[in-house]
């Protein structure tokens, strides 16, 4: 290397490292043909502030590895009495109940009617789910970032195939620990963000019966969706 050639690359080391930012590798948007990694990966840690959403930064989900995103259309209601067939587990959009799911920072001890839970999702909330499995550190870990926080809720989602799930509108990720630094990171990325929530800030608060009791809310049913199920789609 000549003597001007070395200068340069001083220079270059001191001002700015030439080092470059390496980003998330989400899952393409709109298909599952690649299971999304659920392991944290072993890279530098990144501040939060890269997750806040902005005009230029309107997804901070593409910095996080395994986001899982997809299109659906909002505001498709269906009938109480009604099912969807949904396309994901757990589902993060589409068709979905007219009562939306409690979301003030409710942590539900049972799983929960999964439309009203997707009407939230289309307010702007995230959902924390985990499967019935998870031991009982990782519920108290994942229920103290929802416990009293407005726009989130978490429940058990049986039959989930990872430990913990999170889910926004048109956004998952799918994790195999209650302490993987990427659940706060979509958190922040997600909730009530006005460039990718059909309806930030609509209300998360108590409906009450008959629409949505939070102290006794409507189940889950774990019975596939029969022929007269409403396609995720709407119609």
């Amino acid at each position: 290397m000549n003597r001007i050639a070395a200068l340069v690359a001083a220079a270059c080391l001191l001002l700015t490292g030439c080092a470059t930012v390496e980003q998330g590798k989400p899952v393409a948007t709109g298909t599952n043909a690649t299971k999304a990694p659920t392991k944290a990966p072993t890279t530098k840690k990144s501040t939060s502030r890269e997750y806040v959403p902005t005009e230029g930064n309107k997804d901070p989900t593409k910095k996080i590895d395994g986001v899982v995103a997809f299109d659906y259309k909002p505001g498709l209601h269906i009938d109480p009495a009604k099912r969807v067939a949904y396309d994901k587990a757990p589902p993060f959009g589409g068709a979905h109940d007219q009562a939306w799911a409690a979301c003030m920072g409710v942590v539900y001890p049972e799983a929960v009617h999964t439309e009203s839970i997707v009407h939230s999702l289309e307010h702007g909330a995230v959902w924390i789910s985990y499967e019935p499995g998870l031991g009982e550190d990782g519920v108290k870990a994942l229920a103290k970032r929802v416990d009293g926080k407005p726009y989130l809720l978490m429940s058990p989602f049986p039959g989930q195939d990872a430990p913990v799930s999170l889910q926004s509108w048109g956004r998952q990720l799918k994790v195999d620990s209650a302490d993987d630094e990427r659940i706060d990171q979509f958190i922040t990325a997600t909730l009530r963000n006005k460039y990718l929530t059909p309806e930030p800030g609509a209300s998360c608060d108590v409906l009450g019966p008959p629409h949505f009791d939070q102290d006794d809310p409507p189940p889950f049913d774990p019975t596939p969706p029969g022929p007269d199920a409403v396609p995720v789609t709407g119609g």
